[in-house]
């Protein structure tokens, strides 16, 4: 039987340490899986449910992006993966008489986890000019106000469309339309803040921004590098890619500053003899100092380049350019600068250029420990340069593979949701409804709470996500947030967002992904893009957890209707009819997209193309992979202080808080940690088991601070810290992010540390 939700928030004063994990998954991911699955959702609906995650003929998991293969597991979802089902899936209710006994100002103290646990939202809500709790108001009305916010506004770019990943194509691609009908490219999304470099980065090097592999690649490489990514936690079914690949022959090359259980050993709990024994996965494990990864690659090349016969000469001869400013900047890599960026000895540098030599097929994997600084697009080409060195794109058991997080994100930005679109993409979108897009770029995340914040923008529209949750320099976003004339968030549960909001506040309740979708048609599907480019649909078998719930394709749909009335020529009201409709659109303006409606009715779903991996065909401005030269850059941190990195804990998603432990870390009953080298710590008084203030240090001298955290003796990288997030978004300047993507460099913050 599913339980109640918690009445108040746990005390997280006094989390208690252990030694970290030596292995992931295994029975306790079972039991924990079991245990949160049934206090959501009751025996009899866990079942029903997890039964139908991922499966040909169920739904897509609402967390991360990894791909399944051709033949599923009975059981084909994670730990977290069922966790994310669960909260969504979940039995709690959170009706108009929640909100009536819970004012504004109460929602605001709240944590995100005990937000997060009241359960599923089950009408439209609306915070009125001046109240102080939120009210039930009718989905007339919502959009009327709504109507009445946008059309007030003195130019469209005063409004804002977020998009969370979850949001499936259909719903993405509808939304995207309805602002550029509405005048506007103020499309920012949650890619902004994650994978954003990866996207600008690949673009240039090899014409696509997205990865070159396949699930099969994987399991055929022969060396993988899992660089800035703990699969453990953020993407736990890749272990089972990795255990496939190691049984192969396989080698791995894990590049982090924390040792991650995962990396360690994977205790496959879909087998007997991975729950007992499990499969040792790294063969190499570099810790490497935050930010350290450019130098790392930028010397690997160098070696490369110097070994005869390593390099793949005919691949460079007739695949790529600038080969020679590569190799010029390359023979100018000093060792003794690349052991100090990057923490690491000479020893293991070169045990990890053996292990890339002797391999015929290689793959990068990356995630935000790439992503997230400064110098993250310089990095993520240099890792491209390696690659190319080596012939390793375009052929099977190779290639780059950026592990995206969220079960859409990649999808939304193939639909268009993206504040700088492609010329031929707006063409293709005008010539197909008749209209004319704005060809002016709009604003990013980062962007965007500057333009709220200098009142720029008036209206923030979010479909789906937590955006002040999730976001950079919490202080500032807050404030910015605040100067909004109307907020709105399409939403399936409560979080931080809801409770920090413009004058005027609307909850738009939708459905889940576990949720049926039924209209006037009959029942619908819709389709999502995972981290590899596969295109599959999801269907959901549950009853919608109120009568009240609208679909985000049906909310986009009045919502344009609301708005652009009788100007708009485009169908708004078939398209919420009938999601078939939607994808004959897609299927003209999207390329790859061809005779959509017939292929994603294939139980297996449609790869779509991709020019590098399938021709060797690379569309840059050159007409080849390009290789790149930029300086090698690593964080310099002044004395007395020390680098943090901002991540999630194993009871994590994202900004969604299912509990307060970190089981492969070895923290239960707390968040509020702060992970320190003993050594550091040492050097610094910082006693384990002490509380500390961390004060972040920036160029604008500002003060930010994050109160009461305990000191964890931990064995990260020297020089390093670690903490989670959102509690340390506060510690994230807004300007500071990477060059060329202006992504928040979360992962890049000098601290200094003071006595709580």
């Amino acid at each position: 039987m599913a339980t109640k939700p918690p009445a108040g928030d746990p005390v997280q004063d006094a989390p208690r340490i252990a030694p970290p994990g030596r292995a992931a998954a295994g029975l306790p991911a079972i039991g924990h899986t079991l245990r949160i699955a049934q206090e959501q959702m009751g025996v009899a609906r866990t079942a029903r449910t997890l039964l139908k995650v991922n499966q040909k003929d169920g739904f897509d998991c609402p967390g991360c992006a990894w791909p399944e293969g051709e033949k599923r597991h009975t059981a084909e979802f994670c730990e977290n993966g069922a966790k994310a089902v669960a909260e969504e899936a979940t039995l709690r209710r959170v009706t108009p008489e929640f909100f009536a006994a819970h004012p504004l100002a109460e929602l605001e103290q709240r944590s995100g986890y005990w937000l997060g646990q009241q359960g599923r939202i089950t009408e439209p809500m609306l915070l009125p000019e001046g109240g102080d709790r939120y009210e039930a108001v009718t989905w007339e009305r919502a959009f009327a106000i709504i109507a009445e916010e946008l059309t007030a506004l003195d130019s469209p770019d005063e409004a804002l469309f977020y998009t969370s990943g979850r949001t499936s194509n259909e719903a993405a691609f509808l939304f995207q339309l309805f602002a550029r009908e509405f005048g506007t490219n103020n499309l920012p999304d949650c890619s902004n803040m994650c994978h954003e470099s990866s996207g600008s980065a690949l673009n240039e090097t090899i014409g696509i921004g997205k990865g070159s592999v396949s699930l099969e690649d994987l399991h055929q490489a022969e060396l993988i590098i899992v660089a800035g990514q703990n699969p453990g936690t953020n993407h736990p079914r890749m272990l089972s890619a990795l255990e496939k690949a190691k049984s192969a022959g396989a080698k791995i090359i894990s590049v982090n500053p924390l040792p991650e259980a995962g990396m360690e050993r994977f205790k496959n709990p879909q087998t007997p003899l991975g729950m007992l024994r499990g499969t040792a996965l790294n063969d190499l494990f570099l810790q490497i100092r935050i930010g350290g990864d450019q130098a790392l690659f930028r010397l690997l090349n160098k070696l490369v380049i110097e070994t005869a016969g390593a390099t793949d000469e005919e691949f460079i001869r007739e695949h790529t350019h600038g080969y020679e400013e590569l190799a010029a900047a390359a023979a100018k890599t000093d060792w003794e600068e690349t052991l100090t960026a990057t923490g690491l000895t000479r020893p293991e540098i070169e045990a990890a250029l053996a292990m890339i030599l002797a391999s015929k097929r290689t793959i990068v994997c990356w995630a935000m420990g790439l992503t997230q600084h400064k110098h993250s697009v310089a990095t993520i080409r240099e890792v491209v340069n390696l690659l190319l060195l080596r012939g390793d794109i375009g052929r099977p058991g190779a290639g780059v593979c950026p592990v995206r997080g969220h079960s859409n994100v990649q999808g939304d930005r193939t639909m268009g949701i993206f504040e700088r679109p492609a010329p031929a993409f707006l063409d293709a979108l005008d010539r197909e409804f008749g209209i004319t897009s704005p060809r002016r770029h709009g604003f990013d995340v980062v962007r965007s709470i500057e333009a709220l914040r200098d009142g720029e923008a008036r209206v923030l529209f979010a479909m789906g996500g937590n955006f002040v949750g999730a976001t950079p320099d919490t202080a500032v976003t807050e404030a910015a947030i605040r100067r909004a004339r109307l907020t709105v968030h399409v939403s399936t549960k409560l979080n931080r967002s809801h409770a920090v909001t413009g004058r005027r506040a609307l909850i738009l309740p939708t459905l889940g992904r576990t949720d049926k979708d039924v209209q006037a048609s009959g029942k619908q599907f819709v389709t999502v893009e995972d981290s590899m480019g596969m295109v599959h649909a999801s269907r959901g078998n549950l009853t919608p957890a109120s009568p009240h719930l609208l679909s985000e394709p049906a909310i986009v749909a009045r919502l344009a209707r609301a708005v652009l009335g009788a100007a708009s020529a485009t169908p708004w009201e078939e398209f919420e009819r009938d999601y078939a409709t939607v994808r004959d659109r897609i299927s003209r303006v999207v390329p790859g997209f061809e005779d959509f409606n017939a292929r994603a009715a294939r139980p297996e779903g449609f790869r779509l193309p991709h020019a590098p991996r399938d021709e060797r065909r690379f569309p840059t401005k050159t007409g080849k992979a390009n290789f790149t030269a930029a300086p090698v850059e690593y964080p310099r941190v002044p004395e007395g202080r020390l680098l943090l990195q901002t991540l999630r804990s194993h009871d994590q998603y994202n900004t969604t808080i299912y509990g307060l432990d970190d089981r492969y870390r070895g923290i239960t009953g707390g968040r509020r940690v702060v992970m320190v080298n003993p050594l550091d710590a040492a050097e610094l008084g910082l006693v384990d088991g002490a509380y500390t203030d961390i004060v972040g240090e920036w160029k604008d001298g500002v003060e930010r601070r994050a109160p009461g955290f305990r000191i964890v003796h931990y064995p990260t990288a020297r020089g390093c810290a670690a903490a989670y997030y959102p509690e340390t978004n506060v510690l994230v300047p807004l300007d500071s992010t990477a060059d060329t993507s202006n992504t928040p460099a979360s992962k890049s913050v000098v601290v200094r540390f003071e006595p709580a």
